[in-house]
């Protein structure tokens, strides 16, 4: 049960007044009073959840792809989606998904439709209940007890899922094929693309996340403008968690020792549980940088 306390519309707001808003505040104390709007919506709960359902996702989809690539013989494809797991996923995660992709590969080359079938039907399923986890989640952070009617929340959910999935899909592309381009380019091409590259990737996620800020919660959201804070925040959280596990899985061969054939899966969902926690946060600063401007009550409800 959420003890949030519910924010207060205030539509016209715009970038102009979340600066005010937010150098008014502060980022220390906006920051910490979201965190406690995070914990009084149990927002740790809900991004359990999320990363349980996320998981999934990430493996369905992944079979969604290979079932493309074999169902078309298209080789360069295979690749490309080696190329964005290897980019993406931190350590033994990444291992993870590359054996489930070679195992979908391979019962692709015999049976050659079902992978296709099975990975686009688990993906529109577990898709649609992650993204109606999220909407649950910021809902909550917002104040709001009710997700609405079943229908109308999970044909919301269906639609934000496309709409995530779409920007994950071009980021991906923009991280392997254009980096492929770049190999036959000069020296200094090859520089500028694999500096640039990164920016365009997080670029297209953050617009996936600011339009599930703007559509996601059951009321009327203010200016995108006023948005983009806990849009950058929730982004920038959820990199720096993917770099952190990266380096930290690279410096030491002790955790696949401690859990071995399981290190994967138990990677896989630390990974996800974090990065939901940053994404709910990135919320969380939203929500509360507009529960400011608007005058509502920052503790929670008793």
């Amino acid at each position: 049960m959420s003890s949030a306390t519910c924010v207060r519309e205030t539509r016209d707001l715009t970038g102009d007044a979340a600066w005010r808003t937010l150098a008014a505040t502060g980022w220390i104390k906006l920051g910490r009073d979201a965190f406690v709007r995070l914990r009084a919506a149990d927002g740790f709960s809900h991004a359990r959840s999320l990363a349980f359902a996320t998981s999934l996702v990430l493996v369905q989809g992944l079979i969604a792809l290979v079932g493309v690539a074999v169902a078309w013989g298209q080789a360069d494809f295979s690749r490309t989606i080696l190329g964005a797991i290897e980019d993406a996923v931190p350590g033994p995660a990444g291992s993870l998904l590359t054996r489930a992709f070679v195992q979908a590969q391979r019962i692709g080359l015999e049976h050659r439709f079902l992978p296709l079938v099975l990975g686009l039907g688990g993906t529109l399923v577990t898709s649609t209940t992650a993204t109606g986890q999220l909407t649950r989640g910021i809902n909550r952070l917002y104040g709001i007890e009710k997700d609405g009617p079943f229908i109308i929340k999970y044909a919301r959910a269906l639609a934000l899922a496309g709409m995530v999935l779409a920007a994950f899909i071009g980021a991906g592309v923009v991280l392997t094929v254009g980096r492929d381009l770049s190999g036959d380019s000069d020296a200094g091409t090859q520089l500028a693309w694999r500096v640039i590259r990164w920016p365009v990737a997080l670029g297209l996620a953050a617009a996936a996340f600011g339009g599930v800020l703007r559509w996601a919660p059951r009321r009327r959201q203010p200016h995108w403008s006023w948005l983009v804070f806990g849009g950058v925040v929730g982004v920038a959280g959820w990199t720096i968690v993917t770099v952190a596990f990266s380096v930290a899985y690279r410096g030491s061969s002790s955790f696949g020792d401690v859990y071995g054939p399981l290190a994967g899966v138990v990677a896989l969902q630390i990974w996800t549980f974090f990065s939901a926690v940053a994404i709910f946060f990135g919320a969380a600063i939203a929500a509360q940088l507009e529960a400011v401007r608007s005058g509502t009550k920052t503790l929670p409800r008793q």
